[in-house]
């Protein structure tokens, strides 16, 4: 009767883990990009400390997605060189066609756009790599060009929109 019990767990156990891991949607988080509409950037060109900033909110978002448990991070790597290339904001949908390519069910970018050092907002949009079709884009406006303000505004996005405790806009 115990052996008969044990069996049971371990088999639920195994089915539970099995579902969890069948429910983890494979995502590409391509690197964020920025658009600088100010001024600075006009007379002084691209800054170190900002293309630093967009990595690293690149990575954060990776690693946020992963933690959650409900998606597994596919590494971009193989299409890396392509999507750098695109403007992937602006190149309707090819972000999609580059998931599909390493295997992702979901293309999420990221984009900053810079009015001023003052003014910032951030934008995460999220496209079902079969389709092409958007799912969900989310928004917030940020104070202050600076590493703390970049990584709180990601982690607020994260928190409050794209994995919010009602269900957030991600599947």
């Amino acid at each position: 009767m115990m052996r008969a019990g044990l069996t049971l767990s371990i088999a639920l156990l195994a089915s539970i883990s099995a579902a969890a891991h069948a429910a983890e949607r494979r995502v590409a988080v391509f690197e964020f990009e920025l658009i600088d509409t100010s001024l600075e950037s006009s007379a002084n060109g691209p800054r170190a400390d900002e293309a630093a900033r967009l990595h690293q909110v690149s990575a954060q978002l990776r690693q946020r997605l992963a933690a959650s448990g409900r998606f597994s991070v596919v590494d971009i790597a193989p299409v890396a060189a392509e999507a750098q290339a695109n403007n992937l904001h602006g190149c309707n949908g090819c972000d999609a066609g580059l998931a599909r390519k390493i295997g992702a069910d979901l293309a999420v970018t990221g984009v900053v756009q810079k009015v001023s050092n003052l003014i910032l907002n951030m934008n995460i949009y999220i496209r079902d790599a079969a389709t092409g079709r958007v799912m969900a884009g989310v928004s917030a406006d940020l104070r202050g060009n600076t590493d703390e303000s970049w990584s709180r505004t990601l982690d607020w996005l994260v928190r409050n929109r794209l994995l919010a405790a009602d269900g957030g806009v991600l599947p």
